[in-house]
């Protein structure tokens, strides 16, 4: 008997821990059903959506770097993904089978911070791939004052502010940061096996929040300067938790135990 399963894609994959995530709550919840992670080069993207379609077990896939964007071009947008935040990061089928895209980075990048009050407040964003565009959506949606995007391609960063309708400057990485409530590493930066994230956390106010999406490792050199600063901190951890959670229930039609977080992310660290 064959058991319904679901995947997380992308290029690089070993290091992903949604397969902790959603086996933990798939056994918590004794759900007969199997999560793990798939190695997806883009030539190999098409091929890959074409061979899950003709499997009725292949419940979905959450997606990571790098097709967020291109995995728009191979399924339907019913939600308008793509002319709001222009990147998904989680592929199902609806009641007729066929393949339609979504996105929780939004929702999981907010839920950490929902306790702050960033009205009119600067940020600070670092990157403007696909975890940066669900993030900026989120940001425009909070009424915060100026975003500042550092990014290799400055174009790039200028015209996602636009496409958000957000008041900010884009400038190259290595810029010194302007003041900022919240600072966010939206970027591979940092990450195990990327270059590291160089950056001068001088500028920012003592009661700032840093916020960096890599959660491997968890404690990165950007983490690490913001505790030597005694800056709040939230960890990539919190964001992966909470996309997540929202993937599982689209995913396997039923919420997770979030009350379990504590033991969830003992079992991640």
């Amino acid at each position: 008997m064959t058991r319904r399963y679901a995947e997380v894609i992308g290029d690089p994959i070993a290091h992903s821990k949604s397969p902790i995530i959603h086996g933990f709550w798939l056994a918590s919840l004794t759900i007969e059903a199997d999560y793990r992670a798939f190695h997806v080069t883009a030539p190999a993207l098409p091929g890959y959506f074409a061979d899950r379609m003709a499997d009725p077990d292949w419940c979905g896939c959450n997606i990571t770097i790098p097709h967020k964007i291109t995995a728009l071009d191979h399924v339907a947008d019913p939600g308008g993904v793509r002319a709001s935040i222009g990147a998904i990061n989680l592929v199902t089928r609806d009641e007729h089978g066929a393949f339609f895209g979504t996105n929780t980075d939004a929702g999981g990048f907010y839920a950490p911070i929902s306790g702050m009050d960033l009205t009119n407040a600067p940020v600070v964003v670092i990157g403007a791939g696909g975890a940066a565009r669900a993030i900026l959506f989120a940001l425009s949606r909070l009424g915060v004052g100026r975003v500042t995007v550092l990014n290799r391609n400055v174009l790039k960063a200028a015209a996602l502010l636009a496409s958000f309708g957000l008041k900010g400057d884009a400038l190259p990485l290595g810029a010194p940061l302007p003041p900022a409530a919240l600072l966010v590493n939206a970027s591979a930066l940092g990450m195990k096996g990327q270059p590291p994230l160089a950056i001068d956390l001088g500028p920012l106010p003592d009661d700032a929040v840093v916020y960096d999406i890599v959660y491997a490792p968890l404690e990165t050199p950007l983490l690490a300067a913001a505790r030597a600063r005694d800056l709040d901190i939230v960890d990539g951890l919190d964001m992966l938790i909470g996309q997540a959670a929202l993937a599982f229930e689209i995913l396997f039609g039923v919420a997770p135990p979030r009350d379990r977080d504590d033991e969830l992310r003992a079992l991640l660290l």
